[in-house]
């Protein structure tokens, strides 16, 4: 008969319960695993494999589960998942964010669909940009890559009293900016390229002022935009994938990895 004591309990506790709360808290926001496609029973089976194989790797804390510091321990946890989920979603969500304002212009900002990683109306143009991103996430096995920074960040960010200090907050809530800036390099060069299609349109118009612009115009803008689009997309996907590098190089910044 296997007898149990209240320490040992507590001991296993301690050592899966924290793991997972980090694992766990960067799935749920997480570019692909926190998709609205993705079940939240498939994220809490996946944050809870990879715990219990990381976990008895790991030291284990000590500090009591059932203690004042056991919940500053796991709010440590919670901001660590969140702050590298954080750090990723930015990216995508510039590729949306650049697709809308690119959509906006070229006319096709009354064609919306359901994004299926979110489960909101987008304009079709940022859903097909996160699309694209996605499967070069996957292709590149950035999922994976995730992964190996959170299973290594428990050795060089332990479980404890310490988590993340001003510093590294105040950098997480710094790359906020490019949220803005990863948008423009989407949409800046295909907006720029519209203008000058637009005002050879004012051109046309003080020149003909009988020429029915709406419906002349319209097809041709959105044409032009639809080439621009095509033309400038390799240079969308490098531009994403030095992001993504830049990001991953934040992650692992903040886990204190050394590159």
């Amino acid at each position: 008969m296997i007898n149990l004591t209240t320490g040992q309990l507590e001991a296993w506790l301690a050592q899966y319960l924290w793991p997972f709360l980090r694992i766990g808290a960067c799935f749920m926001m997480a570019p692909i695993f926190g998709a609205g496609f993705v079940p939240p029973r498939v994220r809490l089976f996946l944050a809870g494999a990879i715990t219990f194989i990381v976990a008895p790797l790991i030291p284990a804390p000590n500090v009591e589960v059932f203690s004042f510091a056991a919940v500053v321990v796991t709010v440590h946890q919670l901001l660590i998942g969140f702050a590298s989920a954080f750090v990723l979603q930015l990216i995508f969500d510039a590729l949306a964010m650049g697709g809308q304002l690119l959509a906006n212009t070229m006319g096709l900002g009354f064609a919306f669909n359901v994004d299926p990683l979110r489960g909101v109306s987008t304009p079709v143009l940022g859903q097909m940009y996160m699309i694209l991103v996605t499967l070069l996430f996957l292709a590149i096995n950035g999922h994976l890559v995730l992964i190996e920074i959170l299973v290594q960040g428990f050795t060089t960010l332990p479980v404890g009293m310490s988590g993340l200090d001003s510093e590294m907050i105040w950098r997480v809530a710094q790359w906020g900016t490019q949220l803005f800036a990863g948008a423009l390099i989407v949409a800046l060069p295909g907006m720029a390229a519209l203008l000058v299609v637009n005002l050879a349109f004012g051109v046309m118009s003080r020149a003909a002022p009988t020429l029915n612009l709406f419906a002349v115009g319209f097809p041709i803008t959105l044409i032009s935009g639809l080439v621009i689009m095509y033309i400038g997309l390799p240079s969308v996907l490098a531009a994403f994938n030095q992001s993504l590098e830049a990001a991953f190089g934040l992650i692992r910044t903040l886990f204190q990895i050394s590159p």
